[in-house]
């Protein structure tokens, strides 16, 4: 579908992750730092202003229930409101992944259940070291 990807991590400051953006960086690029067209990339601000600065094409995004496609559309059409240019493209995952949420994996993690079969060995691990620094 695309050339070259880059996986775009944002601060996120709605949000209150477990993670800080360079550990979040740091595990997107061990599980998939194997495919050689990919970068890795955090950002703070806007999606559409780092679009810009990364002369993309086109931002795809992944859609795991209608409740998600609501606020992708609105999301996307503002951001086509700020820059013409801007394209969304939509996925949706495999069925077997489509309940899937990192809300729901970090609850598991946060209370010592396996997460082995959802995320990837490097973040099975770093669960395990928050869990070692008091988490």
């Amino acid at each position: 579908m695309f050339d070259e990807v880059v996986v775009a991590i944002a601060i996120g400051h709605h949000k209150n992750p477990l993670f800080s953006l360079e550990e979040r960086v740091a595990l997107a690029q061990s599980s998939l730092g194997h495919l050689s067209n990919v970068e890795f990339v955090g950002f703070d601000g806007l999606l559409v202003n780092f679009f810009k600065e990364q002369k993309a094409t086109a931002v795809l995004r992944g859609l795991r229930a209608v409740s998600d496609f609501e606020y992708e559309f609105q999301l996307a059409n503002m951001n086509r409101q700020l820059d013409p240019h801007f394209e969304a493209v939509f996925l949706t995952p495999s069925e077997q992944y489509s309940f899937i949420s990192s809300t729901l994996i970090r609850e598991i993690a946060r209370l010592k259940g396996d997460v082995t079969k959802f995320v990837p060995q490097a973040v099975v691990e770093a669960f395990e070291r928050k869990h070692q620094q008091g988490w």
